[in-house]
């Protein structure tokens, strides 16, 4: 039977009032570590105790202050968008979960009446409010979460594998719309979505998986994620090594995971005719294409990709993992208590990384 507790205040919660928290506490670069109040919960909300939380590139871009954080973040906030915890109290309307479920959850919060709310597409909302960006998140020891967007955690997926659905589910996103069953897929970038996308794109049923990029460590990564090939793209021109490899045809679909426009250009003229590309990377500078030679003439197909579905892509996600198609242990890389998050921000910049974990 579930439990209910109004407010973050009752009895099952420490008596202790404030937590642990990484704080961007005003508009500049850094971050602080504070004290903050544990988050009073609502009718339909949810309070969880953070288990694990992860770092995603977003977080650096918060903690370095760039033009996007400057134009998007209202200090203060907590901020941190991947994680998985434990139920800690529920509002009062709450039915479906109780304390002691382990659940992770969907950070972009839809506004549920908008057109694109309304025909199916939370994902896109033309109002989404984003946990860990618009409002507070879960770098911390505890996160409130409107009970729509919590999602339960199957006794197969860890507390390591469950801090990373966020990014994951933006890997099977990606790969699921391109439909690559049968084909052969090169995976420009090979971040931490991009080297999900190898796993996804495997499970998924590709025949072959290319993957590039220009930073050995992620290279490495890439082949022990099982790309059938992996290209540095500083060294060799990946257009060409994609058409050699495919015997002149070029790749059924290119996943566009770097952001970068010149590996746009050259993953453009890998791809074959009647190709697909999909769009996931995000560019920091408008990006010339050749849209005669490198769509029209090839009648290629261009997905853009936000996000995950909403709930589409974590059920497809879940459902992989439970039946054990997609492992990423290859991918926790490091860990660190949140205590020492200059520490672990700090690596993830530096490229060497690919999840990292934080214990609160």
């Amino acid at each position: 039977m579930a439990h209910s507790y109004s407010t973050a205040t009752s009895d099952n919660i420490s008596s202790a009032q404030t937590m642990l928290a990484v704080q961007k506490p005003a508009a500049e670069p850094g971050f602080h570590l504070v004290q903050a109040p544990i988050p009073e919960i609502g009718p339909e909300d949810v309070l969880v105790k953070v288990s694990l939380a992860s770092i995603c590139g977003t977080d650096l871009h918060i903690t370095e202050w760039d033009n996007w954080s400057a134009s998007r973040i209202k200090p203060p906030l907590i901020y941190g968008h991947e994680f998985c915890g434990v139920v800690e109290a529920v509002g009062k309307d709450v039915k479906k979960f109780h304390p002691g479920m382990r659940v992770s959850a969907e950070m972009h919060v839809p506004c549920r009446h908008c057109r694109q709310c309304m025909t199916g597409n939370l994902h896109i909302c033309e109002q989404v409010q984003i946990l860990g960006v618009d409002g507070d998140g879960c770098f911390a020891q505890y996160v409130k979460i409107p009970r729509l967007q919590l999602v339960t955690l199957p006794p197969e997926v860890s507390d390591e594998y469950g801090a990373c659905l966020d990014s994951l589910g933006n890997a099977v996103h990606a790969v699921s719309r391109a439909e690559v069953s049968g084909k052969a897929v090169h995976i420009v970038g090979c971040g931490p979505v991009g080297l999900f996308a190898i796993k996804v794109a495997h499970a998924l049923g590709a025949t072959r998986v290319f993957a590039s990029d220009v930073v050995p460590y992620r290279l490495e990564l890439a082949e022990k994620a099982g790309a059938d090939a992996v290209f540095d793209a500083s060294k060799t021109t990946v257009s060409a090594e994609i058409l050699a490899a495919t015997k002149g045809m070029g790749a059924d679909v290119v996943l566009e995971m770097s952001g970068n426009p010149h590996a746009l250009k050259d993953g453009l003229t890998g791809l074959k005719n009647a190709g697909t590309v999909v769009l996931f990377g995000i560019f920091g500078q408008p990006v010339p294409v050749n849209l005669n030679q490198d769509i029209i003439f090839k009648e290629a197909q261009v997905i853009g990709v936000n996000g995950r579905r909403m709930f589409d892509t974590w059920i497809l996600m879940l459902d992989l993992l439970e039946a054990k198609k997609i492992d990423i242990d290859f991918m926790l890389t490091h860990r660190f208590d949140l205590s020492d998050f200059g520490k672990a921000i700090e690596l993830i910049g530096s490229g060497h990384s690919g999840k990292i974990l934080l214990k609160p």
